[in-house]
């Protein structure tokens, strides 16, 4: 099965001068977790927009066997479990995905 999730910044966040080194820790430890579920083949894709605005947001499109093992994976997210970024569960399905697939490291 396929699921989205969606990520939202908490609002302390909105202004870049408000992170801190700690915060910028946690958005680390959460870029490195996706990669590797990338890799493994778990996260069909992850990624966000570039505005910074509040309405901004991410998303991670990924497989799980079921809605509590997507609940868990979402709530493993670095940035949900340490409270930065509010999330939301959806199930999903991709309609269409093109071959060449453009990747940012």
């Amino acid at each position: 099965m396929e699921f989205i999730y969606v990520l939202k910044l908490i609002p302390r966040l909105y202004q870049e001068a408000n992170w801190t080194a700690r915060d910028e820790e946690i958005v680390q430890r959460h870029f490195e977790r996706l990669k590797e579920w990338t890799d493994s083949g778990t996260v069909i894709l992850a990624g966000k927009t570039l505005n910074e605005e509040e309405n901004a947001f991410g998303i991670v499109v990924f497989e799980a066997d079921d809605e509590e093992q997507a609940k868990a994976f979402m709530k493993e997210d670095p940035t949900v479990a340490e409270g930065i970024m509010t999330a939301e569960l959806f199930p999903y399905r991709v309609a269409l995905l093109r071959k060449n697939e453009h990747v940012i490291d």
